[in-house]
C-alpha cells in the first residue's frame, strides 16, 4: 500500500499513546520533516515526559511548523491530536498557508495499546489515558473530513501500517515548474472569437480542421497558448470560444485557468442556482442551442481547471485576478477564490461591482504574475506584474503576453460588444470599465507609467538590514546592517530625486605598489597585474582630476516624466558617486544640461541610438568647482601653515648657522621639507580654478552607460572613447574628449611608448593614468571576475594624497605595506552593483530593485578601508 501525500502539506498524525506514530514517522519521512510534541517538551524542560510543560511545548510546536509552511515545505506533527481542538488548530495553520491538512489515523485494537504500554519505560502513566484518547478518536473518525483535511488515511490494525511500503509525493495540480514554455499568454477573451482567430495567427499559430471537422490549433515553433481565463459572456461567441480553447488544451497546444465568470458558468451547469447577469444569459442561450454532450464537456472542463499555474522553474505565475506571493503554488479555497476576484474588500461600488485592493503595488515576489480580470485600456507592469484584460469586448483590444519575450501583441476590437457597468478608457473615448487604479490626468500631460506610480512611495525595508544580491556577473555580494543604515542615512538626507538614481561608480583599485625608486605606482605593475590575469590588450585612459558626475540627459523634458516617472519636467540631472546634487543652483543644473543636450543632438546621438536619454559617466573639472571647502580647509591649510613654518624654521637655522652651531643636517632636512611643501601647494594648485557659473566648467566623459534599451558593457573600451570623442567635437571647449592608447602587453615597444606617455603627462601636472582591459567586462579563463580598472597616478599628484614628504625613504617604505585586497575586492563588488542597478532598470523593474544594487554601491563605501587607495 502506498499511501498519497501532497508535496505541500500539513500531515498531522492522529492516535493514542503508544500506536506507533513516530515509528511510522521515522520510517517515512525524514527527520527534518517530523515535528514531535515530545521532542518539544525536551527542548523547553530538558525532559520529553514533561506533562507541566505541555503548554510550551506546543506554543514551539506550531511556530517550528508556521515556519516550515511558510516555506511550502512538508511537515509532519507526531502528537497524538485526538482532541478536536488541538486538530483544529493545526488545520487553521494549514489554511493560514495555503498547505492541505492530510490525516493518518491510528485506530489500533485498545488491547494492542495497552501491550504496548507495558513494554515502554519511558511512560509512566496508567491505562486509563490510553482508554481515554481511543474514546476521543473513536468520537472524532467520523468528522475529520468535516475538519478540513483533505485526505483521510485511518489504520485499523497493525497488519495495516506494516503493509505501507512507502509514500507518493503528488505535485499540486498548479505545480507545472517543468515546462519552460515559450508561451502566447491570453487576456480575457469574453466570446470575442474573431479577434482571438486574428490575435492567434497574429501570434504564428496555425488554425486547420481536421478529417472530423474538428478546428487544430498548432504553432510551427512549438509555442503554446495560455489562456488567463473569462473566455466567456458579454461578447457574440462564447461557444465557440469554448470549443477552440478546450480542443487547444486537449491537444496540449494551450493551458487554461479559470475566470470568475467560467467558474460561474461551471456552479449553473452542476445544478446550483446562480444569478444569470453579466452576460451570462447570452452564454446559456447559446449553451442550450448545443447537444447536451457538449454541455456535460463544458461542464468538465471547468470543473478541471486549476485556479493558477506555476511555470519555468517558478518564474512565471498565471491566475486569472493574479496571486500575491505568499499563495503562488499552494491550494485552498482562498487561494482559489483570490485568483478568481483578486483581493476585495467584500464591499461594492456604486456601479455594483466588489471594490478591490490593489495587491499588485505592494507585490514583491521573484515569479512574473500575469493575469487579467479587470480591463485596463494599455496592458503595463506594475512589481514584475502585468495585467493583460485589455477590455476587448467593451470596444478595447485582445492582448497577448509572450513569454519569456515580454513582448505584448494585440489586435483591436471590431465593436463594442457589451456596455460597461463602470467607465473605460481607450483612446479619448469612453467605452469600458475603468479600474479603480488608474491615475486620472489630463491628455495634455504627460502620463507617467503605472510602475512610475507604484514607485512614488519606497518603503526602507527594502534596502535595510543584512543584504545578499546576486549580480547577473560575479558572485554574490553581501551588504551589512550597519553598511545599510549609513547609506540609508546619505540617500535620504541629501541625495537627488531617488528616481533619478539608476547607477553609482564603482571605487577604483590602485596598481600594487611599484619597487622603482621614487615611485609608489608606475604603469608596470598595471601592466602585470593584467598580463597575469591572461589578458593581452588594454586601453590606458589619461585620469582627469576633477569630480566624478553622472550626468542624464533628457532629449526632451517631459521624459523626465514618462520614463524617469517625475512628476515635473526636467531637462535631467547631474550628481555625484554618492548621489548628491552636484549644482545647487537649479538654473545652472540646467543650463549645463542644456549644453550637453545641443551636443548629443548635433551629432545625430538620439538618433543613431534610437533613445530619448542618456547616462554618462564623466569627469566634471575644474577639482575646485565642487571640493573648494575641501581645498581651503584640508589642503590649503596645510599648504600654507606648513609654507609659513618652515620658512621661519629655515631662517632660525640660518641664524643658529652663524653661530658655529651643529645644525647642517636639520638644515638640510628643512630645506628639503620646505621643497615637498611648495611642490604641494603646487601640486594641488594645478586643479584650481575660478569658475563662473557655466564658464570655465569642463566635462570628461569616459562611458556611455546606459540609453534606452541598452547597458553599454557590451562595447569596448575604444568604443567608448570614440562615440565620445563625436560627442565632445560639438563643443570643444566644454567638452573634452579623453585621450588614450591600446597597448599591446605582449609588444615591449607598445608597453614603453605608453609608459613614456605617462611619464611626460605626469610630469606636466597630470593625475595619471587608467588602466582597462580592452573588453569592458573581462574574466579569466576560469571564469573570475578581472578589475574593470586600475588607477596609476603620478608622483607629484600622489603628494596631495599622502602628504609632502611621501616619498621620503623612510616614508615610502612604509607606504610600500599597504594592502590592496580588501580595495580590490570591494571595487569589484560595486562594479557589478553598479550595472545590475542598470539593468533592473533598462528591464522596468520596481525601483525598489535598482536600488538595492544603488544602495548596495553606497554602503560598501562604508566599509573600513584606506581611503587614500
Amino acid at each position: 500500500m502506498t499511501l498519497d501525500i501532497p508535496d505541500m502539506s500539513l500531515v498531522v498524525l492522529i492516535g493514542p499513546t503508544s500506536s506507533g506514530k513516530s515509528t511510522f514517522a521515522r520510517q517515512h519521512f525524514s527527520p527534518t520533516e517530523i515535528i514531535s510534541s515530545d521532542q518539544c517538551r525536551g527542548y523547553v524542560s530538558d525532559d520529553d515526559s514533561d506533562q507541566s510543560a505541555t503548554g510550551d511545548a506546543f506554543e514551539l510546536l506550531h511556530h517550528w511548523a508556521s515556519l516550515r509552511l511558510k516555506r511550502g515545505r512538508v511537515t509532519v506533527i507526531d502528537a497524538t491530536n485526538v482532541q478536536q481542538h488541538a486538530r483544529k488548530q493545526l488545520i487553521e495553520l494549514a489554511r493560514e498557508h495555503h498547505v492541505l491538512p492530510v490525516a493518518i489515523v491510528f485506530n489500533l485494537p485498545e488491547s494492542v495499546l495497552k501491550a504496548r504500554h507495558e513494554q515502554r519505560t519511558d511512560r509512566s502513566f496508567g491505562d486509563h489515558v490510553i482508554g481515554s484518547h481511543q474514546r476521543e478518536l473513536r468520537r472524532s473518525l467520523k468528522f475529520l473530513a468535516k475538519e478540513g483535511f483533505r485526505n483521510v488515511y485511518v489504520f485499523n490494525s497493525p497488519e495495516e501500517v506494516a503493509a505501507v511500503t512507502g509514500l507518493q509525493r503528488t505535485r499540486l495540480w498548479n505545480n507545472r515548474t517543468d515546462e519552460h514554455g515559450p508561451f502566447d499568454i491570453i487576456g480575457d477573451v469574453h466570446g470575442c472569437l474573431t479577434e482571438l482567430h486574428e490575435l492567434l495567427t497574429k501570434l504564428g499559430y496555425v488554425m486547420k480542421k481536421d478529417d472530423a471537422g474538428i478546428n487544430r490549433v498548432t504553432h510551427p515553433e512549438g509555442r503554446k497558448a495560455l489562456f488567463v481565463g473569462d473566455l466567456i459572456d458579454r461578447g457574440p461567441d462564447s461557444v465557440s470560444v469554448l470549443k477552440l480553447v478546450m480542443q487547444m488544451v486537449a491537444d496540449q497546444t494551450g493551458l487554461c485557468v479559470p475566470g470568475n465568470h467560467d467558474a460561474k458558468l461551471g456552479k449553473y451547469l452542476a445544478g446550483k442556482k446562480v444569478q444569470l447577469t453579466h452576460g451570462l444569459a447570452e452564454t446559456v442561450k447559446q449553451l442550450e442551442a448545443e447537444p447536451i454532450e457538449f454541455r456535460q464537456s463544458v461542464n468538465a472542463f471547468i470543473y478541471k481547471l486549476v485556479s493558477h499555474f506555476v511555470l519555468d522553474d517558478g518564474k512565471l505565475v498565471v491566475a486569472h485576478a493574479g496571486l500575491k506571493e505568499s499563495m503562488q503554488g499552494r491550494g485552498s479555497g482562498t487561494v482559489r477564490s483570490f485568483c478568481l476576484y483578486g483581493d476585495t474588500t467584500g464591499e461594492i461600488d456604486e456601479f455594483g461591482l466588489p471594490v478591490r485592493l490593489d495587491w499588485a503595488t505592494n507585490y514583491k515576489g521573484k515569479a512574473m504574475v500575469v493575469y487579467g480580470h479587470t480591463p485596463f485600456p494599455e496592458a503595463e507592469w506594475v512589481n514584475n506584474t502585468i495585467d493583460i484584460d485589455t477590455g476587448c469586448v467593451f470596444g478595447g483590444k485582445l492582448t497577448a503576453l509572450r513569454y519569456p519575450e515580454r513582448e505584448l501583441v494585440s489586435v483591436p476590437a471590431h465593436q463594442l460588444y457589451s456596455e460597461p457597468s463602470r467607465p473605460f478608457l481607450t483612446g479619448t473615448s469612453i467605452v469600458g470599465e475603468l479600474p479603480i487604479s488608474v491615475e486620472h490626468q489630463p491628455d495634455t500631460l504627460p502620463r507617467r507609467a503605472a510602475q512610475h506610480q507604484a514607485d512614488d512611495v519606497l518603503d526602507m525595508s527594502d534596502v535595510l538590514g543584512k543584504r545578499v544580491i546576486q549580480p547577473r556577473i560575479g558572485p554574490l555580494v553581501t551588504i551589512r546592517e550597519e553598511n545599510a543604515i549609513a547609506a540609508l542615512e546619505i540617500m535620504s538626507r541629501f541625495a537627488v530625486n531617488p528616481k533619478w538614481l539608476l547607477y553609482l561608480p564603482p571605487t577604483m583599485s590602485p596598481s600594487e605598489t611599484s619597487t622603482l625608486p621614487g615611485y609608489l605606482e608606475h604603469p608596470a605593475e598595471a601592466f602585470a597585474y593584467y598580463r597575469n590575469q591572461g589578458i593581452t590588450k588594454v586601453v590606458c585612459e589619461e585620469k582627469h582630476m576633477g569630480s566624478r558626475a553622472v550626468v542624464i540627459v533628457c532629449r526632451e523634458a517631459t521624459v523626465a516624466q514618462t520614463r524617469f516617472g517625475l512628476a515635473d519636467s526636467a531637462e535631467g540631472v547631474v550628481y555625484t558617486r554618492t548621489g548628491r546634487r552636484f549644482f545647487l543652483k537649479l538654473e545652472i543644473e540646467t543650463a549645463f544640461l542644456q549644453k550637453v543636450n545641443r551636443a548629443l543632438t548635433a551629432t545625430n546621438f538620439w538618433a543613431d541610438h534610437n533613445t530619448d536619454w542618456v547616462a554618462l559617466d564623466c569627469e566634471l573639472m575644474p577639482w575646485s568647482a565642487k571640493a573648494t571647502d575641501l581645498i581651503r580647509h584640508q589642503y590649503a591649510a596645510v599648504g600654507t601653515s606648513g609654507l609659513n613654518a618652515l620658512t621661519a624654521a629655515q631662517e632660525a637655522l640660518k641664524q643658529a648657522a652663524l653661530n658655529d652651531q651643529a645644525v647642517a643636517s636639520l638644515q638640510s632636512q628643512t630645506i628639503e621639507r620646505l621643497s615637498n611643501i611648495q611642490k604641494y601647494r603646487t601640486a594641488y594648485a594645478t586643479y584650481c580654478h575660478e569658475v563662473d557659473g557655466l564658464e570655465g566648467l569642463v566635462l570628461a566623459p569616459f562611458h556611455v552607460l546606459a540609453t534606452e534599451g541598452n547597458v553599454y558593457a557590451n562595447r569596448p573600451h575604444t568604443w567608448h572613447m570614440e562615440t565620445i570623442a563625436t560627442l565632445c567635437a560639438a563643443d570643444p571647449g566644454f567638452l573634452l574628449a579623453t585621450p588614450y592608447h591600446v597597448v599591446d602587453l605582449n609588444n615591449g615597444a607598445s608597453v614603453e611608448a605608453v609608459t613614456d606617455w605617462w611619464v611626460r603627462l605626469t610630469a606636466a601636472g597630470g593625475e595619471g593614468m587608467v588602466v582597462k582591459p580592452f573588453d569592458f567586462i573581462a574574466k579569466t579563463d576560469k571564469g573570475k571576475l578581472i578589475q574593470p580598472a586600475i588607477k596609476c597616478r603620478g608622483s607629484e599628484y600622489l603628494r596631495i594624497i599622502y602628504g609632502p614628504d611621501y616619498d621620503t625613504p623612510d616614508y615610502l617604505t612604509e607606504l610600500r605595506q599597504r594592502g590592496l585586497t580588501t580595495k580590490r575586492t570591494m571595487a569589484l563588488r560595486e562594479f557589478t552593483l553598479g550595472l545590475e542597478a542598470m539593468e533592473r532598470f533598462i528591464d522596468r523593474e520596481p525601483l525598489r530593485r535598482t536600488h538595492e544594487c544603488v544602495f548596495g554601491v553606497l554602503a560598501l563605501e562604508s566599509e573600513p578601508v584606506d581611503p587614500r587607495l
